[in-house]
Formats: structure tokens, C-alpha cells, sequence
């Protein structure tokens, strides 16, 4: 295989990551979706889009390691609780979307998260 036929297979991967952040971000609003898998949805969902990532991207790895593996682990595991049909609708309908939404609630917890452990290490460290 060559290099660009991987880059472009990894680029198909990327569109449809991003794809099935939408369609969960859609899950999440959607009555034919069980109660549990809208809440894995609107937690993927929030983490994802939203505008603050948990772990920087400027740390070398760890900082990538949420984009390429937590997000896609997250939407595998909520894809599974929701029935393949109605999951079928929310791509078709993600893929429509004019948008990209943006989580301010994903952001606020992450930053929140931050500011959290931040306290708990200043707490220690002060002792």
C-alpha cells in the first residue's frame, strides 16, 4: 500500500469520527434512543465538540491520545447501546447538517476538571 492510499484511508476514518460525533450529539436530542445511551451520547458528544480539549494538545502524545483513541473508544461504545436502524437515521441526518455545533457545556466541565486538580495539587503541595 502506499503512503497516499494510507493517508486517504485515514482520512476516510476522520470524516466519519466526526460524522458519528454529530450523529451522537443528534442521539442525545432523540426520543427513539434509550435513556442511558442519550447520556454516553451527550457525554461523547460534549467531550468532542467541545472547544477545550482535557489534555492539551501541545503535550507531545498524551495530547493527541484523546483525538485518536478516547473520542473514537467513546463513540464505539455508545454506537453499541443504540439500535442500528435509529443509528443508521443519525448518520444520514449528521451528514446533512449545515453546522458543526460547538460544546460550551463540554468546555465548562473541562475547565472546571482543570481548575479542580489544580486546587487538589495546590491543597497538597501546600500541604
Amino acid at each position: 500500500m502506499k503512503a497516499a492510499d494510507h493517508w486517504n484511508a485515514f482520512r476516510r476514518w476522520a470524516r466519519l469520527v466526526k460524522r458519528d460525533v454529530l450523529a451522537l450529539w443528534l442521539a442525545a436530542r432523540d426520543d427513539r434512543v434509550p435513556l442511558a445511551a442519550k447520556w454516553a451520547a451527550a457525554a461523547v458528544a460534549a467531550y468532542a465538540l467541545s472547544p477545550i480539549d482535557l489534555i492539551p494538545d501541545a503535550i507531545p502524545v498524551l495530547g493527541l491520545l484523546d483525538d485518536l483513541i478516547i473520542v473514537p473508544a467513546g463513540i464505539l461504545g455508545v454506537v453499541a447501546l443504540i439500535p442500528d436502524d435509529v443509528m443508521a437515521d443519525l448518520r444520514r441526518q449528521a451528514d446533512s447538517l449545515a453546522e458543526r455545533p460547538v460544546s460550551r457545556t463540554g468546555a465548562a466541565i473541562i475547565v472546571a476538571l482543570w481548575l479542580a486538580t489544580a486546587g487538589a495539587l495546590g491543597w497538597w503541595w501546600l500541604g
